[in-house]
């Protein structure tokens, strides 16, 4: 073990690629970012061109090397997901990448898979439902809508193994990122579920399987050359970019819940035992014995963007000062947040935003209030979910750009009634990788590294009403269910959207 360097993390984002120096005590040191967007080809696709991954991390590595003062002694990888980037034999990428639970074009595929398998053994074998998130239903749109595509198709990366192949040249996947291939993963059995692999991956050959901070390999020489990397230190496998931030900010123990506010909402609560439930997300954990519930919300700093667009772009804090003089309630207006579809508890890509209560009296401030909270309404349909599925939630830690401001935390512990910790770091998925490349040539400790700054307390004098919007809320999407649909069948029909649409929308 080196009790002396420096160590680079590097994560994919929605909306970037942010890279981090940080020396073995955990200092970040440097950070560079280079922003991105998604492409939208059609209603419901969103991909990703998966050759400007390794692009960017190039451009990230060049800059971060140049700028270290001490030997660059290892590299942490993470990124969004669960991603779909397929390779023809060569490892070249043979279209665009399809990206998470925001990406909702296997609808079609879910449904013949749940029939064709059943919902019941599939969430017994991966642990979820099929949804929007889950790899599987998306390899088999493949195998339906391009087959020359998947005629050719060898290989199976996700971001941080992408980056990890180009660093290393060597192929795997990590546990926690496999966990969401559903059903392709045995959460039971921690490997390949082979008696239905073949039913989905063709010619692909499936990822060797390692846990998120192994090391899969050592730069090589002719990673060296581009990214100015010292060549042969060693690269961790790396995962998702949401289970590398709730390493950033060790909550990792049973009973912890990590809320990632950003593009979209994000929520891991870590157990110690197997959990499953058909609103959620059951996964492998990022550490080896653990296991989580996992959440996600289809938008949340996204509609604050969308918002700030319509308002003509003016400054996140002189919106963030209009929405604190609006009061709690946002003057009556009640926002649901499924501008994109939604993700957990519902589980449904058709479904669509509505605001409530609008009258020409509102200004912005009152919108963007409701927007905030929206997005609290959400985090607390999942934590009953949670809660009511058997999860242990004994410790809060909020994370991500969205918790740089006091408003947005401090409405969600006033509608959750949750008293949130925040981390001295919030950088996130990018601090966690490097805190696992640091595992790789040092022992550090998460607590040391990352304290906590501050808490955020619930205000008991708004419970009440926040009690009553939430019956609202929760009334809200059923009473409107039916036209939402109808919009979305009407919105489908549409050929194609805006290309390149911009999501660097939620790190206020």
């Amino acid at each position: 073990m080196t009790s002396s360097g420096v160590v680079i993390g590097v994560d994919i984002g929605t909306s970037s690629t942010k890279g981090v120096l940080v020396d073995l005590a955990g200092h970040v040191l440097h950070t560079v970012i280079k922003e991105h967007s998604v492409q939208r080809p059609h209603p419901g696709h969103v991909e990703m061109d998966g050759s400007l991954w390794w692009e960017e991390f190039q451009h990230i590595s060049r800059e971060l090397v140049a700028l270290a003062e001490a030997p660059i002694v290892s590299v942490g990888v993470s990124g969004m997901g669960p991603c779909l980037l397929v390779t023809d034999k060569n490892k070249v990428p043979l279209r665009p990448a399809i990206l998470y639970g925001v990406d909702t074009r296997a609808t079609g595929q879910i449904d013949r898979l749940n029939a064709q398998l059943g919902s019941d053994a599939i969430l017994d074998v991966g642990g979820s439902s099929l949804s929007s998130q889950a790899v599987g239903p998306k390899l088999a749109w493949l195998e339906e809508n391009e087959p020359g595509v998947w005629s050719r198709a060898r290989f199976l990366f996700m971001p941080a193994s992408w980056l990890a192949w180009n660093l290393t040249d060597q192929y795997g996947l990590d546990h926690q990122s496999a966990s969401q291939c559903t059903p392709l993963y045995d959460t039971r059995t921690l490997q390949w579920h082979e008696p239905w692999t073949d039913l989905f991956r063709g010619s692909i050959k499936l990822p060797p399987l390692l846990w998120p901070g192994q090391k899969i390999g050592a730069v090589t020489d002719a990673a060296a050359a581009v990214t100015g990397l010292p060549a042969g230190i060693p690269v961790i496998t790396g995962t998702i970019d949401a289970w590398s931030e709730a390493l950033s900010i060790g909550a990792q123990t049973p009973g912890d819940l990590m809320l990632m506010y950003g593009t979209t909402m994000f929520l891991i609560n870590t157990s110690e035992i197997r959990v499953t439930h058909p609103a959620l997300w059951g996964t492998v954990g990022a550490l080896p014995g653990t296991w989580n519930f996992a959440a996600g919300m289809a938008t949340s700093g996204a509609i604050t963007a969308w918002l700030r667009e319509l308002f003509g772009s003016p400054d996140y804090a002189e919106l963030l000062h209009e929405a604190a003089s609006s009061p709690p309630g946002s003057r009556g207006l009640l926002m649901l947040p499924y501008f994109a579809g939604e993700r957990t508890p519902i589980s449904d890509p058709k479904a669509r935003g509505v605001i409530a209560g609008l009258t020409i009296e509102h200004g912005r401030g009152d919108l963007y209030r409701a927007a905030l909270e929206a997005t609290a309404f959400g985090i607390r349909h999942n934590v009953e979910q949670m809660r009511s599925a058997g999860a242990v939630i004994t410790r809060i830690v909020a994370v991500g750009g969205g918790t740089q401001g006091d408003l947005w935390t401090q409405i969600v512990s006033d509608v959750t009634g949750l008293e949130q910790e925040i981390p001295r770091i919030t950088i996130g998925a990018s601090f966690g990788a490097a805190f696992l490349a640091a595992g790789l040539v040092s022992s550090p400790d998460i607590t040391a590294w990352n304290p906590v700054k501050s808490r955020v307390i619930p205000n008991p004098a708004v419970s009440g009403l926040y009690d009553d919007l939430f019956a609202d809320y929760l009334s809200l999407y059923p009473a409107t269910l039916e036209i939402s649909h109808r919009r979305s069948a009407l919105q489908s029909q549409q050929t194609s959207c805006t290309p390149n649409t911009p999501t660097s929308l939620g790190r206020q």
